[in-house]
């Protein structure tokens, strides 16, 4: 009898406690219970249907370049990406629960993973520590991405670059299991960072598993001509106007390897801020050799020209300068002799006045000869001098227009889905 009633009363303990919990639940009808509820679910797997593949739309992705890194070939970029998806195990009955909306934690139900196949560095981190919930279990979610990307920008018409980069964006599948992303659009956020603009972006594909954001880029040609191309042109304007300059007295010659020590000091301290070598080599490290090759032929050429103008010849030799200096000192004792006799003349007859005055006239005779000699070299070397300075100038005029023209028209073609295989 006793054991009977000992376990009656175990039996009316359970059932009230279970009446007790059941009529507790039933009661909690608030967001936060139902909410509870779903916590304690945890979901923390990817939804699972009968072909092992989940649909994720990405119905909004809001992009936006933060900079170019023309030194390494790298574009940082920053996305803002909303994420929709289905998760029937977090429906629930709007008959018990009568809310449409529910807010969950972010870390406490499963969260599709984007990922970007051509970055080098990719964050992915929630918009805010809650995502949305409906009740037939559509869940609405937020996420930012920052990512750096490798592109083989297309540097060939620096400072007038303008390429085309993708950003590819997928998600896990493998083997037929995963998610599967559908995208809706893409919108641009702040175009205009830095030296370079963000132009459009357009959402592409080349595969229905192979999607991408191609980015249109340009740079701002403004800044890098000034502080890259008007320093070189103006240099090489310095060194065309100082052919005005006259050949004798070296002050052309002093000018003239100023230039070259001023350019070249410009190329050292600039070589931080020229772009990388790529696919593409931009043809500003080209322009910079011409006008530095420039400089300094038309240097040489002044150097040479100094020396023709002064004693005829264009090149020094070991013989050639033994006899000059030869006959100068000759030349030079035969002077000295011929303004000794001049400045100790004594007239004692007929002859010695004669004698004289042919001594006389003789030096005379070679100073105008010495005197003419220098001048045919001077008008000689002049001519060369005027000769060389057209040649230069129209050299150099063709030049830069030809390379202006290919800095800003030419196109160099960059395969930029080397990262798909």
């Amino acid at each position: 009898m006793l054991r009977f009633l000992t376990h009656s009363l175990w039996k009316a303990v359970v059932l009230l406690t279970l009446l007790t919990a059941g009529g507790g639940c039933a009661s909690c009808t608030k967001r936060r219970c139902l909410a509870q509820i779903l916590i304690d679910k945890e979901y923390l797997s990817q939804p699972q249907n009968e072909n092992c593949t989940h649909k994720i739309d990405v119905p909004l992705i809001e992009y936006q370049t933060l900079s170019v890194d023309t030194k390494n070939l790298q574009i940082k970029s920053r996305m803002r990406a909303t994420i929709v998806w289905t998760d029937p195990e977090l429906a629930w009955n709007m008959s018990v629960y009568k809310f449409e909306h529910l807010t969950l934690p972010v870390d406490k139900i499963w969260t599709p993973e984007l990922r970007v196949t051509n970055g080098i560095k990719t964050t992915m981190s929630p918009n805010s520590r809650d995502l949305l919930v409906h009740s037939n279990g559509k869940v609405e979610h937020t996420v930012i991405m920052n990512t750096v990307v490798n592109c083989e920008v297309n540097l060939f018409n620096y400072p007038f670059a303008s390429d085309e980069c993708p950003v590819a964006i997928q998600s896990w599948s493998d083997q037929g299991c995963g998610t599967d992303l559908v995208f809706g659009k893409v919108i641009m956020v702040d175009g205009s960072h830095g030296d370079w603009t963000t132009d459009n972006v357009t959402l592409m594909k080349i595969r229905s598993d192979r999607n991408f954001i191609m980015v249109e880029l340009s740079i701002k040609s403004t800044n890098p001509f000034i502080t890259l191309m008007l320093p070189s042109l103006l240099i090489v304007i310095a060194d065309v106007v100082s052919f005005a300059l006259p050949l004798g007295g070296g002050e052309r010659n002093c000018f003239k390897v100023t230039l070259v020590l001023s350019l070249t000091m410009f190329l050292v301290i600039l070589n931080d801020q020229l772009p990388g070598d790529g696919q593409c080599s931009p043809i500003i490290r080209i322009h910079f050799s011409v006008c530095l090759v420039l400089l300094v032929v038309t240097m040489l050429l002044s150097m040479l020209l100094t020396k023709m103008a002064t004693d005829g010849g264009l090149l020094f030799s070991w013989c050639e300068g033994s006899v000059s200096e030869n006959t100068g000192n000759k030349d030079l004792k035969e002077d000295e002799e011929a303004k000794a006799d001049i400045s100790a003349i004594q007239l004692n007859g007929p002859e010695d006045d004669s004698r004289m005055l042919r001594k006389v006239v003789n030096f005379l005779d070679a100073l105008d000869a010495k005197t003419l000699e220098s001048d045919r070299y001077l008008m000689f070397a002049n001519k060369v001098d005027r000769t060389i300075f057209w040649l230069y100038f129209s050299f150099g005029s063709v030049y830069f227009i030809a390379m202006i023209s290919v800095m800003a028209s030419y196109k160099c073609s960059v395969d930029h889905f080397e990262f798909w295989y």
